[in-house]
């Protein structure tokens, strides 16, 4: 199985990332987790994520791409994966295909976890374990980039992708969201 996670900061992505790979036994890809990483150990990539991340802005394309490809090429993402945090604009996903293309794979779905942008923002301010990218005005900037960039990757994925677009309410319980993905994934 092969998925990427949609939805907004705050809107349970990791949380439903981690059921999903336990679930189809399936490795996590989460961009976010992997930049705050780099950045932390003062890695090349970290070094030129960090700007962007601490504004809340996007990570420029190329940068995510090379290491999208570079990830998805390690042995443990060959039978699947689940990328969480990337793509983040039509220019990502299209990439992202064009590279399943050459390693001779496809994307199953794209889960989108539909939450209010007031909901987005308790969140976000209310998670139990902070983070510096959680401040108001970071994730407020976070939640417009959402909407003007990656929004329109859920009509991509819907009709470009031939209706490869899973469309969730995420603000019932964790394992209520998680069993209406199950429900919209069909068992081949």
């Amino acid at each position: 199985m092969r998925l990427v996670i949609l939805g907004g900061p705050g809107a349970g992505k990791g949380t439903q990332a981690n059921k999903l790979c336990n679930h189809f036994q399936i490795p996590l890809v989460s961009i976010g987790d992997i930049l705050r990483e780099a950045i932390a150990a003062e890695t090349e990539l970290g070094k030129k994520a960090e700007p962007y991340v601490a504004k809340g802005e996007l990570v420029p394309d190329i940068t995510m791409i090379k290491f999208v490809r570079d990830r998805l090429l390690q042995p443990d993402t060959k039978n699947g994966w689940l990328l969480d945090g990337y793509p983040r604009t039509a220019f990502q996903a299209e990439e992202l295909d064009f590279l399943l293309d050459t390693l001779e794979q496809k994307l199953d779905w794209a889960i989108f976890l539909n939450v209010p942008e007031d909901v987005l923002m308790h969140r976000c301010q209310n998670r139990e374990k902070w983070r510096n990218d959680d401040a108001p005005a970071i994730v407020k900037r976070r939640i417009d980039l959402f909407n003007q960039r990656t929004i329109p990757l859920l009509e991509y994925y819907e009709y470009c992708q031939r209706q490869r677009l899973i469309a969730v309410h995420g603000e019932k319980t964790p394992e209520a969201i998680f069993q209406e993905i199950l429900t919209q994934i069909p068992t081949e």
